[in-house]
């Protein structure tokens, strides 16, 4: 009798995948609540409607995009969780049934 650790390999993979998403959503979000946005240092010209972002705003990461990632990270790895969890009771299941 073979069994394949295919389910288990793809629960671990996702629940791995969710964390690293964890993981670099709390680090954008700590990073955008510690970078304060600087005030211009000079106006404007007054024909200008929208002025461009300067180059640290636009580096910073979207708190609201770095908010949904963070739930997106968690979601994945409580499915991977969910996936190993039912892998583990249906091998269970086969091994009580086998003996």
């Amino acid at each position: 009798m073979e069994i394949s650790g295919s389910a288990f390999g793809s629960g671990i993979s996702t629940i791995q995948s969710g964390q690293r998403r964890v993981d670099q959503s709390a680090s954008d979000i700590a990073s955008n609540a510690i970078t304060q946005p600087q005030q211009p240092t000079s106006t404007p010209p007054a024909n200008q409607v929208n002025p461009s972002p300067s180059a640290a705003e636009q580096a910073r990461p979207d708190l609201a995009e770095s908010l949904v990632a963070l739930r997106q990270g968690q979601n994945e790895a409580e499915a991977g969780a969910k996936v190993v969890k039912t892998a583990d009771e249906v091998l269970g299941t086969l091994f009580d049934t086998k003996a």
